[in-house]
């Protein structure tokens, strides 16, 4: 099984820059440090319900010196006042959370920021009520440790970095390379900030399987995320971007473009 630089340092990898080695000399004490950036991942999702495309999500995974920037961008189609909504994570380089805005764009002007607050966090929110300009966004403490996964409704690459985090928990290296148990389910603790609730997920590796993808067949590795009484069957390819999403039971798929 390919599971190529998962290894050791994966969360290294997804979420943490290089950082250099040993100590600074004195001219290096006065170069500014530059925060290289690179892209782990970009593109767009459709969403489909009953063979329809309903929305379209936009993102992009950056990595610097600091940690982690994702930022998405989902439209509705075919209604005549499409709904819009956007959100920004900003993940420390140990994965831990530093800062999560969301913002409605359209009908309404909703807006929520969950930063980092001793131990905890901290949430403020406002539904952008019509007429209200100046409404003052309540204030309220999330119970939760800083290395909770942020799973907010819509964002279905929240869902491709949940993955990432339970393969880097599970996965480890053997003399053929990295491996991935198979049928051996995880917790992660989840922040779903539209609802203001926290929830258990439960990821399991299934192991790999070919699936027809626009009429292409291709082999790429499943699991299954699990939360609640919901189940959602995930396919991610060799490079352990997500590429398919199925919502068992109600007639969702999501598709990379």
């Amino acid at each position: 099984m390919n599971f190529v630089r998962l290894a050791s340092s994966w969360l290294c990898l997804l979420f943490a820059a290089v950082w250099a080695r040993g100590s600074p000399t004195d001219a290096q004490k006065n170069i500014p440090l530059v925060a290289s950036v690179r892209t782990l991942d970009s593109g767009s999702f459709g969403v489909w319900v009953n063979g329809e495309r309903i929305a379209s999500e936009s993102f992009l995974i950056e990595q610097n010196t600091l940690g982690s920037t994702i930022t998405s961008e989902v439209k509705t189609h075919g209604v005549r006042d499409g709904a819009g909504q956007k959100s920004t994570l900003q993940l420390a380089s140990d994965g831990n959370l530093r800062r999560y805005d969301w913002v409605e764009l359209s009908p309404g002007t909703g807006r929520a920021s969950i930063v980092p607050n001793a131990e905890f966090l901290t949430e403020q929110f406002s539904a952008g009520t019509p007429g209200k300009k100046d409404e003052k966004p309540t204030e309220q403490p999330i119970l939760l440790p800083h290395s909770v996964v942020v799973l907010d409704d819509y964002f279905f690459i929240h869902r491709e970095l949940a993955a990432w985090r339970y393969l880097a928990a599970t996965c480890h290296h053997e003399d053929q390379g990295v491996q991935c148990p198979v049928n051996q389910p995880a917790q992660l603790l989840a922040l779903n900030p539209h609802l203001h609730e926290s929830q258990a997920l439960t990821l399991e590796y299934l192991g790999r399987e070919t699936v027809s993808l626009r009429g292409t067949p291709r082999e790429l590795n499943k699991l299954a995320l699990r939360c609640e009484s919901e189940v959602w069957t995930l396919w991610l390819d060799d490079q352990f971007k997500l590429v398919r999403v199925v919502v068992l039971g109600d007639g969702t798929e999501v598709l990379r473009d």
